[in-house]
């Protein structure tokens, strides 16, 4: 019987890759000075990047591996949602796991990320009372909640996975003749 490599395992590499990009723009940003960039293209930039640049890029990298390299020039729909998903689910994964450590080992980085979107809130909206301030700086530390942090980025990820796989899938979709 021939040993064949399922699709999932074979965006194993490509996932852990994408996860390993996402820390390096996180920690050259933390280093660079959040403050600066929070407002700035740049951050405009790395959130399109890590939500549809990448994603793209490395689901079709994941697929055309799987169908040239693995699967003799044939993947189904299926397995491009498969590839796809476990590519971003990975990625998450490593991404979330690694957001979560650094707020342990860098407490003062939540309270940074508070004080600027703080100071950004009220000079976006100069209206806002401060229990209104307080009631958005509140809910913004929920989300910053561990327990919450690692299964939402998970989640979202593998969504826009799941988006991404299927309009990828679309066009590389080559189904064998003979499986049939």
């Amino acid at each position: 019987m021939e040993n064949k490599i399922s699709p999932a395992k074979s965006g194993i590499m490509i996932g852990v890759l994408f996860g390993i990009i996402m820390i390096l723009e996180f920690v050259i940003m933390y280093v660079i000075g959040m403050k600066s960039l929070v407002n700035s293209s740049f951050g405009i930039i790395v959130n399109l990047l890590n939500y549809m640049v990448l994603p793209i890029l490395f689901i079709s990298l994941g697929c055309g591996n799987y169908k040239k390299n693995i699967n003799n020039g044939f993947i189904t729909f299926g397995e491009c949602l498969k590839v796809g998903i476990a590519i971003t689910f990975i990625a998450a994964f490593i991404y979330a796991a690694f957001n979560i450590i650094f707020n342990l080992l860098f407490p003062e980085f939540i309270n940074e990320m508070v004080a600027i979107s703080k100071e950004t809130m009220i000079q976006k909206n100069p209206n806002m009372t401060s229990k209104e301030v307080e009631m958005g700086i509140a809910m913004m530390k929920k989300f910053m909640n561990p327990f919450i942090v690692f299964p939402v980025t998970i989640a979202m990820y593998s969504f826009f996975g799941l988006i991404y796989s299927l309009i990828i899938g679309a066009f590389l979709k080559n189904e064998n003749p003979q499986s049939v």
